[in-house]
């Protein structure tokens, strides 16, 4: 094998350098050189003096088939996707060139014989999928700002959104005690204590078929009560139902409703119910 010295390293260098320059800003250059670095060592395990083939000249071959290599495996574009983009490129600097102009989509579409949506669709999908520098600078920001700092935290929520949460929780603690005894023990029992409909048909005296009767009873219930308080019920329910919907606007004033303590915030509902 070829002792690797110095001089071949700086191979690496200069063939990276060479074919990196049509490549977009945000390929980083030193995972490159790894990609090259590689291809050299690979060279010197494959190079044989016997063929006539000077090293450098096969190792500058390798190097540059491991970055390209490397560029395809972390392409995010498909490979046809990626050629048609490098020919749309192509196509316009030479109208350019030719025109001194930027050209228009007529001009791409007759010197590539190819569809004004084909063009559309190709560019749409690279401008889709290109990357950001979230350390970037954002646009139309001051300076200081970077796009990072304008990004949403999906972990933490708007004060808004607290608020309509805690005071749905606010209404589900009422209308669950605003059920009738058997309907609220099952959700209690199912919902809260994690018991079983064996457990509860034998408490209350039913088959299991009637608790899991009782359970779609009560989130019926539930749901539209609850819609009821944001004006979601398209429809007016029986005399029974109005008057609990009724029941649970009643139930505590607006204010109160954002009580933490009392808007079971810590307690594990399923989402089911």
């Amino acid at each position: 094998m070829v002792e690797l010295a110095g001089g071949a390293l700086a191979l690496v260098d200069r063939v990276v350098a060479h074919i990196s320059g049509s490549f977009p800003a945000h390929v980083d250059r030193n995972e490159l050189r790894r990609a090259g670095a590689l291809g050299l060592v690979e060279a010197a395990r494959r190079w044989d003096p016997d063929r006539g083939v000077p090293f450098e000249a096969y190792a500058a071959l390798r190097i540059r088939g491991a970055v390209l290599d490397a560029v395809r495996a972390a392409d995010w574009l498909p490979r046809p996707v990626r050629a048609m983009a490098r020919r749309l490129d192509a196509a316009e600097q030479a109208l350019v060139a030719r025109l001194g102009r930027r050209p228009d989509e007529s001009e791409l579409t007759e010197l590539l014989g190819v569809e004004v949506a084909e063009i559309r669709r190709i560019r749409a999908l690279v401008a889709r999928l290109a990357p950001i520098a979230l350390d970037g600078p954002a646009a139309g920001a001051d300076e200081d700002t970077r796009l990072v700092d304008l990004v949403a935290d999906v972990r933490e929520h708007e004060p808004d959104e607290l608020l309509e949460h805690r005071e749905l929780l606010g209404y589900l603690h009422d209308a669950v005690d605003l059920l009738s005894e058997r309907h609220r023990r099952v959700i209690l029992g199912i919902f809260f204590d994690g018991r079983t409909s064996v457990d509860l048909a034998g408490e209350l005296g039913v088959t299991e078929s009637r608790v899991s009767q009782l359970r779609s009873e009560a989130i019926a219930q539930l749901r539209w009560g609850i819609s009821s308080q944001y004006g979601r019920s398209s429809d007016r329910g029986s005399e029974r139902r109005e008057d609990y919907a009724a029941a649970i606007a009643r139930a505590r004033r607006w204010d109160q409703r954002f009580d933490r303590e009392r808007a079971l915030a810590d307690q594990p509902v399923s989402e089911s119910a």
